[in-house]
Formats: C-alpha cells, sequence, structure tokens
C-alpha cells in the first residue's frame, strides 16, 4: 500500500511539475497504444518482461488522406545473464508526405531493487536518425519558389536519450528524454532548414485495480511536451483506460486532448503472444477529411526458465 501511495504522490508531483510548461509540435511518432509500446520513448523499460521479446507495430494515420503519416515500428528487449542489466533495439519508419525518417536506437537498462516488490530501472538509448525529403517533387503554385529547391537526402543525425522506470506488480511510473540534442536538416542547398528533433519530455504513468474475480480496470496516462523552441503549442496529454477479463482480453478507451479519443482491443494467446488493434477519430477539423487512424500491433516473448511462474504482465 505504501508503495502505490509513494507512486501516486510522485505522478502527482511530476504532472504539476510538466504541466507548468507548453510543448511545441510533436516531431515523434505518436501511439495509441503507448502502454504496450514503452520502450520506443523510455530505454529504462527494457527488461521489464524479464524475457526475450519482440513487439511489430504499425500505424496508419488519418485513413483516406493522401500523403498522411504512416509509422511502422519493430522492438526488442533481452535480458543478459546479469539479471540487472538488459539490452533492447527499436527500429521505426515514419513517413509523412514525402517526408521519411528512419531510427535506429539501442537501448541498456540497469535494475535497481527498491523493496520486494517494488524495482526502478535506469536507461540509456543511443543510436541516429536518418531523413529525406525531395523539395522538388512537391506540387506548388510557383514552380521557381527558391524555398522548394534541392533535396534534404539520407541526413545522418546521431542522438541519445535516458530514462527511468519505476514499478510494482500493480502500478508504474516513467520518465524519459528519448533524444536529448535538438538537430535540424538543411537541404543541398544551404537554402532550407527544418527541425529534425527536438528535446521531447515524456512522463507515463499507470495502476491495475480488481474490480471482481474476473474483471480488471488498468488508468494510465501519457504526456509529451518540449520546451525547446519559441513557437509552442498545448501540452498534450493522454488518457486511456482499458479493462483486462479473465486475464485473456484487454478492451478500453482513450482521448487524446485537443486531438482525438480512440478505442483498443487487445487479445492474450498463453501469455506469450499478444495481438491488439486500436482505432482514433480526430476531434479537431481534421475529422472531416480522413476515416481515422488505424493501429495494429504484436508481440511475442520467449520464455527460457521451465521453472518460472507464469504469471500475467499488465504493462
Amino acid at each position: 500500500m505504501n508503495t502505490k501511495l509513494n507512486i501516486i504522490k510522485g505522478l502527482g508531483i511530476l504532472a504539476i511539475v510538466v504541466a507548468a510548461f507548453t510543448s511545441n509540435a510533436q516531431q515523434d511518432p505518436m501511439y495509441t497504444q503507448y502502454m504496450f509500446n514503452t520502450q520506443t520513448i523510455n530505454p529504462a523499460y527494457a527488461g521489464t518482461w524479464e524475457s526475450v521479446g519482440f513487439m511489430a507495430l504499425g500505424r496508419q494515420q488519418w485513413s483516406g488522406w493522401d500523403g498522411a503519416p504512416k509509422t511502422y515500428t519493430f522492438s526488442m528487449q533481452a535480458p543478459l545473464k546479469n539479471e540487472r542489466v538488459a539490452l533492447g533495439l527499436n527500429v521505426i519508419n515514419d513517413k509523412i508526405g514525402l517526408e521519411k525518417r528512419f531510427y535506429l536506437f539501442a537501448d541498456y537498462s540497469y535494475l535497481v531493487p527498491l523493496s520486494e516488490k517494488t524495482n526502478l530501472r535506469l536507461g540509456l538509448k543511443g543510436g541516429f536518425t536518418n531523413y529525406s525529403n525531395n523539395l522538388q517533387e512537391y506540387n506548388i503554385l510557383d514552380p521557381n519558389d527558391p524555398n522548394f529547391v534541392g533535396e534534404v537526402k539520407n541526413a545522418f543525425k546521431p542522438n541519445f536519450g535516458v530514462g527511468a522506470f519505476l514499478y510494482g506488480e500493480r502500478a508504474y511510473l516513467g520518465l524519459s528524454i528519448p533524444k536529448v540534442v535538438s538537430t535540424t536538416f538543411e537541404n543541398d542547398m544551404e537554402n532550407f532548414s527544418v527541425e529534425g528533433e527536438l528535446r521531447h519530455y515524456f512522463l507515463i504513468a499507470g495502476a491495475v485495480f480488481d474490480l471482481g474475480e474476473n474483471v480488471k480496470f488498468k488508468p494510465t496516462m501519457f504526456t509529451k511536451a518540449s520546451f525547446t523552441s519559441e513557437t509552442g503549442t498545448p501540452l498534450q496529454l493522454d488518457f486511456t483506460g482499458n479493462f483486462l477479463i479473465k486475464e485473456k482480453l484487454w478492451l478500453g478507451a482513450m482521448y487524446r486532448t485537443g486531438s482525438s479519443y480512440g478505442f483498443i482491443a487487445q487479445w492474450i494467446f498463453d501469455n506469450k503472444l499478444r495481438v491488439g488493434y486500436a482505432i482514433d477519430f480526430a476531434t479537431n477539423n481534421i475529422k472531416h477529411h480522413n476515416n481515422g487512424t488505424h493501429e495494429v500491433m504484436v508481440s511475442y516473448e520467449l520464455k527460457f526458465k521451465k521453472e518460472q511462474v507464469v504469471s500475467p504482465r499488465y504493462f
């Protein structure tokens, strides 16, 4: 009980601090099933499965709109012989119109036991982003516009990130900066530049409560913010409530401030294979111009310890 209260108190303090700021446009890909895809933003999450695990996710944002964002993500994590150390890998391919970003990052996390039921993992993330954008392929009113000359091709930008993940059996709290270095990309004519990666701060938290013998309720929240640019946008918050039925089926709903709402379903097979689907609907002016956002996720865990008692994983 004290552990849960400490986590809730920490969440409240961090939420107040983060809410005091505003955020800039979000260049990092967004996910509706963020509660099952934490490693992409927090390297300390690697190792929490206590098994070798793989996750693949495909997201089609604003379906039916030509040039809408498409994101494909692959992650894996594995504990080492030293059970306190775990490694991870994240590969992300993100495309918005003619703008393409490819991310490749490795994760390292170290376990710090705080008590019999509470653990803290500290993580480091390192890798690079490749960016390309052929400005000459855009359909513009003035074909001689100097701002659309040349190409931003395979701009290579290394980066690193940090994270912390506090968790017990039924609650968790994570804080991370997946890309510490803010970068820009320029075309080969040096007359065009775009903010490549802003320093984003991520706060994620959740808890699991019993509602009966066969039903559990998991509320989660996800916050992202950037304080590195003068042209900011409102802080973005995701609130999600999921119900777990008979340890096999997750059903839930999500609300993203100023943006969208959605629904989530995930099936669990033998505590190893998970298949999830999410759909979002915009609440802003975009809602009349697309058929919603669709997201499919598949994860699988390899458990080598035969003596290990298989128990449900809630996050």
